[in-house]
């Protein structure tokens, strides 16, 4: 049975993200109901103990968001989250994973089921950390955004379905670099492993320049997304080793808890791992990435900023489009966070700005077509 949390005083804004949370733990449940129902656009709905209860809630009210433990009596998450998206096909599920490799694991194996998003889930004792706090706020109010756009966009059963992005066309903001570039860089946050399931697969096989990715993700779980990015049957992808060459055909993922430098010269590349202060309050930061890149590959380089919270990348972009290269940003309409490819655009450093489903393209023919002329 779901709980009910808003006293009759304080009915919430009918605007409100409407969160259902499901987690054994009745503390947690308490701690997590009151950081949500702090912030005026979240109202948490129903506070359940099981995915049992989890997929009644579902079946009896809507919901835009469910934060859905994993491990549960009863019904735990991953068994859940299936029968929840059959109920709700636009509900957005973020899965509470513990800092484990067991639980990096079943949190990516939920996004590829059609989970939305993860968050890393703290200690009893941790759970009012200002971290967690800020980013399950963002994801909720992100997801829910996304989740009441479909809703509003959905085309009735037989009527021709628009082309994403067509509200926001593709925007050109400076012409396209003429060299061919020598190596692709993606930086990416909040909402970024879907978004990176996107365009990894998009991207194929047969890649002629190496891939390097910066994702803000705790050192238990950049290994398994690497892992999870290879499963998808495209280019290859482990996290980077210092040292090692950076090779065409391969993609090369920041570990957890260290910066991901490129260095070396053209046709010669190599990875260095960093344990230098983090930047822009992370560790892995797109910045240094991009900023070496630069230098290693004499600006001959194609940055992809995808959605993520704050700034991290604005500044490695500028010095990237000051050496002569090129810049894709996803659009505001297809990120979680428009924060990182929103700053990217705002400061005017990018050649395109694209929802997700169109950047991958984007970047292979940028790849094929750089250097032809007009």
């Amino acid at each position: 049975m779901s709980e009910t949390l808003a006293p009759l005083l304080a009915r919430p804004s009918p605007e409100a993200a409407r969160v259902l949370l499901c987690d054994d733990s009745a503390v947690i449940r308490g701690a997590i109901a009151r950081m949500l129902n702090a912030d005026p656009t979240i109202h948490v709905a129903a506070r359940v103990a099981n995915g049992r209860a989890a997929l009644e809630a579902v079946g009896r009210e809507h919901f835009d968001v469910a934060v859905l433990d994993i491990e549960m009596p009863e019904m735990d998450g991953l068994t859940a989250l299936p029968l929840l998206l059959r109920a709700d096909p636009r509900l957005r599920v973020i899965m509470a994973s513990t800092l484990t490799t067991r639980g990096a694991d079943i949190a990516l194996r939920a996004l590829r089921l059609g989970a939305a998003d993860y968050v890393p889930k703290p200690s009893v004792a941790a759970i009012a950390d200002d971290s967690f706090r800020r980013e399950l706020l963002a994801k909720v109010k992100g997801l829910a955004r996304l989740r009441r756009h479909a809703v509003a966009t959905a085309t009735p059963p037989g009527a021709p379905r628009p082309v994403m992005g067509t509200a926001a066309a593709p925007t050109t903001v400076r012409p396209a670099a003429r060299e061919r570039p020598l190596l692709v860089a993606v930086g990416s946050s909040t909402g970024g492993p879907q978004a990176l399931f996107t365009l990894v697969q998009g991207l194929g096989t047969g890649l002629k320049v190496p891939v390097v990715i910066t994702q803000h993700m705790p050192a238990a779980f950049t290994p398994i997304l690497a892992d999870h990015l290879t499963r998808l049957g495209a280019t290859p992808c482990a996290e980077a080793r210092d040292g090692e060459p950076i090779e065409a055909g391969r993609i090369y993922l920041a570990p957890g808890d260290r910066h991901l430098l490129v260095e070396g010269r053209p046709g010669a590349l190599r990875a260095r791992l960093s344990d230098a202060a983090p930047e822009n309050f992370c560790r892995p930061s797109v910045d240094p990435m991009l900023r070496s890149a630069t230098l290693a590959c004499s600006g001959r380089v194609l940055v992809v900023m995808l959605t993520g919270m704050g700034h991290d990348g604005r500044e490695g972009t500028r010095a990237v489009i000051e050496a002569g290269g090129t810049a894709l940003a996803q659009d505001e309409a297809s990120s979680v966070v428009w924060g990182m490819p929103g700053a990217v655009a705002q400061a005017g450093l990018c050649h395109r700005v694209l929802p997700l489903p169109a950047i991958a393209p984007r970047v292979l023919d940028l790849l094929r077509d750089a250097g032809k002329g007009p």
